[in-house]
């Protein structure tokens, strides 16, 4: 696997981690924080196939 996947899972876990371990001090946080995570993992790893996708020229 590519380093730089398994960076951003690794970052991601830690920080889905740390969201939900101070859940109750982040209060209504939790949420928006929680959506930016999961679109910020979801871009960064659609860049990442994206990157590796062949080229096709018909």
């Amino acid at each position: 696997m590519n380093k730089t996947i398994l960076l951003t899972l690794a970052l991601t876990l830690l920080a889905a981690w740390g969201i939900f371990h101070f859940k109750t001090q982040l209060g209504f946080l939790v949420l928006p924080l929680f959506i930016v995570l999961v679109l910020f993992v979801t871009l960064r790893l659609y860049r990442l196939m994206e990157k590796d996708e062949p080229s096709t020229d018909d």
